[in-house]
């Protein structure tokens, strides 16, 4: 019961100071629309605070003072001070990352508090898409770091090929280089260690993604049924989150209003809308396919992994060796040149400190290799 009273203060205290938060927002806001959307957040937040405080009541514990902390107090200063925009990707960031902290716990499994703190990290990552779009910023730092942490982009393709060909590359060169050190250079042994880490390590990933898509999946059904259930059961709370969403994204009240009655009329739409919009889940895929995914990944390690086992097939002794070393430190170069897209760094150098790492682990596990094989006679 200790733990549970503890939890209890917790959550009481973060609802009193995101409710502080809201408030010191829409007072700062000079767009009554989006002021209005800070106050209505904040009575939520308040209705939060109450529902933990009757919680902490009823196992008669002492409720602490209503009182926000010194971080919502200083958050809440900066937002007077200096307007609600200069605090929102805060808010909006912590609201994302703390979206789940309600899912698990008993008290809430049959409240709409766990839907409530979804959609106000939607709410608000519309708010800021508005307002970046208004100034002209859509690719500004403050929509990426909310909207990137849950929501794939292009490049997820381009860093998919290069991780999985550069682990495929790393590990069968490490494993070759051991083995080598160990065989004083056998081309035979290395030849079927370097084939069995390919097909194994294949294998392993194909695996490993199939599951980790099937799960995502499961996850997102889950999700999405929780919002259809919520949905038959109380249409008019889902409106009201969909008017939020809504007004925060520019249109008027009763725009927005009628826009979001229009949805919950018709169910199917509705659900695709909110899943959308409160999941960011879109409801046609779902995470995508699990077996697009174990075939991708095995394609691409088999790929990266032939290359410092490819000499070995034509020929064998310190010639194979030296060449699984050249031509898997060229992969390397190119590989990190490849990151660089994603980065934004200089290509040179990020091919230079993958060449480095690469070629260090093959080193490493040489020397391993070669310790062992004398040890072992």
């Amino acid at each position: 019961m200790t733990d549970a009273i503890a939890r209890y203060k917790r959550n009481f205290q973060d609802e009193i100071d995101s409710a502080a938060q809201y408030r010191a927002m829409a007072d700062a806001e000079p767009d009554e629309k989006v002021a209005r959307i800070y106050r209505e957040l904040g009575a939520m937040e308040e209705k939060h605070a109450k529902f933990w405080a009757d919680r902490l009541e009823k196992a008669n514990a002492r409720i602490p003072p209503a009182f926000p902390s010194w971080r919502a107090r200083v958050l809440s200063f900066v937002a007077r001070r200096f307007g609600a925009h200069m605090v929102l990707p805060t808010v909006a960031t912590k609201e994302y990352k703390d979206r789940n902290a309600y899912v698990g716990q008993p008290e809430t499994a049959n409240t709409k508090m766990v839907a409530q703190e979804h959609s106000h990290a939607r709410v608000l990552q519309s708010i800021m898409i508005a307002r970046a779009s208004a100034e002209g910023n859509t690719a500004g730092g403050e929509v990426a770091r909310v909207e990137g942490r849950h929501r794939r982009v292009g490049g997820n393709a381009l860093r998919a090929a290069v991780l999985g060909a550069n682990d495929g590359l790393c590990s069968n060169l490490a494993l070759i280089m051991g083995v080598a050190g160990a065989s004083q250079a056998g081309g035979r042994a290395i030849l079927l260690a370097g084939t069995a880490g390919l097909v194994a390590g294949a294998f392993s990933m194909a695996f490993g993604e199939w599951i980790s898509v099937t799960s995502s999946r499961e996850l997102a059904e889950r999700e999405v049924g929780v919002e259809r259930e919520e949905l038959e059961n109380e249409p008019e709370e889902e409106r009201e989150e969909l008017q939020l969403i809504y007004e925060a994204r520019g249109f008027p009240k009763e725009e927005a209003k009628e826009l979001a009655g229009r949805l919950i009329e018709d169910p199917k739409n509705a659900l695709d809308v909110l899943a959308r919009e409160e999941l960011g889940i879109d409801p046609s895929e779902l995470g995508g396919s699990p077996r697009t995914a174990a075939a991708t990944s095995f394609f691409l390690f088999a790929f990266g992994a032939a290359f410092p086992l490819a000499p070995f097939v034509f020929t064998a002794g310190n010639r194979a060796l030296a060449s699984s070393i050249g031509v898997s430190a060229a992969v390397l170069f190119l590989i990190g040149a490849a990151i660089s897209v994603l980065t934004g760094r200089s290509a040179i150098r990020s091919g230079a400190r993958q060449l480095v790492i690469g070629l260090a682990a093959a080193g490493v596990t040489y020397g391993i290799g070669r310790a062992l094989g004398v040890a072992l006679g």
